[in-house]
């Protein structure tokens, strides 16, 4: 039998930013402060919309589920980065690195569903609004939730299946922050042609589906917000689109950039700092262009804390 010159892969070492010396301790300050306020701003929102009852309607808990999301997958990948900037060791063993991913894609694969439930939501809203508590009912809600993470389940069982079980017995040195698909693929000495086919099309259909619900959904919304007399009111829904519109404009183009498009074409370093967007910025400023720019949560605030004046 004749002999191999190399073994099998059984850990991984993440580079991270590593290329980067004289950056180090400023990017660990950045990413700690990020995270921090990840986590305040999205744990914030999640008590405030538990705890007012005022704010138990759809959209805030759709919100409320957003904010978990956004918790789960930034905590899935924050904390190993940080470790890279203050320890020597950066290794991650297969095991643990098969797991990452395999939370990283069920919450942002719930991150695409809920993005999508909430423009349908907003649309109810804005064009039905004599129908909404009806059309919306909790049990609805509570059934596209449970959609969205079975949706994220099954897309990364998937495409983990897939990819971790290919084999792995060159490099082990993943160029990137976590363990991402690209970077992973690249370092597979297995035949991935069917494994990027899985990959590619399951993407596909989770990101142009729900990209679908979102402009169908925009398109009816802003047709009816034209109609609007007052030019107040329209100011205000266009003022909430927007808002709506960037951070959904910043996820789903990371996502596209990142994904839908041919394995080959990736140039790892400029992808790490592209998926630093959609893995820890956008966590962050969920709460606010969702939320905190709310006139609703401003007042549930107020209550909460009982101050008489917030601005």
């Amino acid at each position: 039998m004749e002999k191999r010159n190399h073994t099998t892969v059984t850990e991984f070492i993440l580079v991270g930013f590593m290329d980067y010396p004289q950056l180090q301790i400023p990017l660990f300050v950045l990413f700690l402060g990020i995270y921090m306020v990840t986590l305040v701003g999205n744990f914030g929102m999640i008590i405030l919309i538990h705890v007012d009852a005022r704010l138990h309607t759809p959209m805030y808990f759709f919100l409320c589920n957003l904010s978990i999301v956004d918790v789960g997958y930034s905590s899935v990948i924050a904390p190993k980065l940080l470790m890279t900037f203050t320890s020597d060791n950066r290794t991650i063993s297969f095991i643990e690195c098969a797991v990452q991913f395999y939370f990283i894609c069920i919450f942002v694969t719930n991150e695409c569903c809920l993005l999508g439930v909430m423009a349908y939501d907003r649309f109810v809203a804005i064009c039905n609004p004599l129908l909404y508590s009806t059309a919306m009912s909790k049990r609805l809600c509570v059934v596209l939730v449970i959609v969205s993470y079975i949706t994220g389940f099954v897309n990364s069982t998937t495409q983990a299946s897939f990819i971790f079980s290919l084999s792995f017995c060159g490099s082990n040195v993943i160029n990137h922050f976590f363990c991402d698909i690209p970077p992973i693929l690249k370092l597979s000495c297995s035949d991935i042609h069917n494994t990027d086919i899985v990959h590619f099309t399951l993407s596909s259909i989770v990101v142009m589906s729900t990209i679908l619900i979102v402009v169908v959904s925009y398109i009816y919304i802003v047709t009816t917000i034209l109609k609007i007399r007052s030019s107040e009111g329209r100011h205000k829904a266009f003022s909430t689109c927007a808002s709506h519109l960037t951070a959904v404009t910043i996820f789903y183009g990371t996502l596209i950039f990142m994904y839908l498009r041919p394995t080959s074409g990736y140039t790892m370093d400029q992808d790490k700092f592209v998926s630093v967007f959609y893995t820890l910025l956008i966590p962050m400023l969920n709460p606010l262009i969702y939320s905190l720019r709310n006139k609703e949560v401003k007042e549930a605030v107020k209550r909460m804390i009982g101050i008489t004046s917030f601005q």
